[in-house]
């Protein structure tokens, strides 16, 4: 498997510090858990011995072999003596449906009324859905952007981006002074189709803290797909990922037909 450095971001690794109530077997099992899930970690590749968890991760070996135990309870690897531990999980990618089409000015308009705070502006391997569906390679890199809009001092979305094709070196700055379309145009990407699914999830302990929002409480998600067209061929350039505040943020379309 990559490294641990190479799938995990400083936020995620600083995460399991931080001081919660939630057990830090259990974030560190979360962790690994959403990693085997999402195809970041591969079926059949062999997974960090506990002492290498353990000093990854600033943590006990208790603590890290309590972690792999409930993911062996859960039939996502398996333990074999003298052989080590590996991933027994199957990744299946799942179709995006996005019949929705957005509107780049109105998403510009917002990102220019809004205040931003940039968590992370790094290149690594993305997720193996997000890897498929940018067209990268198992160990190709695109960049990663995490960020949280705010308005009046109040959170309201956190936005996760994987992006291929910039031709240029982008960091935290950037996108604090440009929006990320801007940023695009500059690169020489031109967005020429978006799509987008919506949904609800409940928020996750890093969500809740993020929105400063209730564990547990009901969220907007949001995902959109920007393609680029170059000679006749559509090609996605930037998954984004949305979680949107109810009380602070609403989602509204006015469709007319076509004349």
């Amino acid at each position: 498997m990559n490294s641990i450095a190479e799938i995990f971001s400083e936020t995620q690794l600083k995460a399991l510090q931080q001081d919660t109530p939630t057990p830090l077997y259990f974030r560190l099992y979360s962790l690994l858990k959403n990693s085997i899930l999402d195809g970041t970690i591969d079926n059949g590749a062999q997974m960090p011995t506990e002492q290498q968890l353990a000093e990854t991760f600033g943590v006990s070996r208790i603590t890290a072999k309590r972690a792999m135990d409930e993911l062996a309870a859960e039939d996502l690897v398996q333990r074999r003596r003298g052989k080590g531990t590996h991933v027994t999980y199957e990744y299946a990618p799942k179709p995006v449906q996005a019949p929705l089409v957005g509107m780049l000015q109105e998403i510009e308009s917002m990102a220019r009324h809004s205040d931003v705070k940039v968590l992370e502006c790094k290149k690594l391997i993305p997720p193996a859905n997000v890897r498929e569906a940018l067209g990268l390679g198992d160990k190709e890199k695109a960049l990663q952007l995490v960020r949280v809009r705010s308005r009046d001092g109040q959170p309201f979305g956190y936005y996760t981006s994987w992006t291929a094709g910039l031709a240029k070196t982008v960091n935290k700055r950037d996108f604090q002074k440009f929006t990320r379309l801007e940023i695009f145009r500059r690169h020489g990407v031109d967005i020429s189709h978006v799509t987008q699914t919506i949904s609800a999830v409940a928020a996750s302990t890093e969500l809740a803290q993020q929105l400063d929002t209730e564990h547990g409480a009901p969220l907007l998600s949001l995902t959109r797909h920007s393609f680029e067209t170059k000679n006749g061929k559509e090609n996605l350039v930037d998954h984004l990922q949305v979680y949107y505040h109810p009380d602070r943020f609403q989602y509204q379309m006015d469709l007319k037909l076509d004349e």
